[in-house]
């Protein structure tokens, strides 16, 4: 049960990522004074990848809960990997909401932002990724 857990985990977790990776992309191309004529159409393009990438976050945490519920002894013993990537995991929820923010600004006509900053912003979940994998499946310390 706990690799069918774990495998559900990894697929929506991928969904999610998805989002995380292409949503800050269509805020670049939003941004950019020229493509002024495309702006309702990435408002559509926002709301709809933010509602599949919300859900993504969703079922990756209810499959992740269950598989902590299964091996709750990650919680308990000294596994400094486990809580550096839960510390890491909040702070990818943490982007996420960030993104909502950002696409509500766009949606109203506030955004402040240039291109040029959301090119930055577009590069957290992939650092984060990449540490978060690294701690899953080497489990350093």
């Amino acid at each position: 049960m706990y690799l069918w857990l774990k495998a559900f985990h990894i697929i929506f977790m991928v969904t999610w990522f998805a989002g995380l990776f292409y949503l800050p992309r269509l805020y670049v191309y939003h941004a950019m004074p020229e493509n002024r004529s495309s702006f309702e159409l990435f408002k559509v393009m926002e709301r709809r990848l933010f509602a599949i990438m919300t859900i993504g976050a969703v079922l990756a945490a209810v499959f992740g809960l269950a598989m902590l519920a299964i091996n709750w002894r990650y919680l308990l013993e000294v596994t400094h990997w486990f809580h550096l990537k839960l510390l890491l995991v909040a702070a990818l929820v943490a982007y996420h909401y960030a993104c909502y923010r950002l696409m509500a600004a766009f949606r109203n006509g506030t955004n402040t932002h240039g291109h040029k900053w959301y090119r930055w912003f577009n590069e957290a979940p992939s650092v984060l990724l990449i540490i978060v994998v690294i701690l899953a499946v080497l489990k350093p310390f």
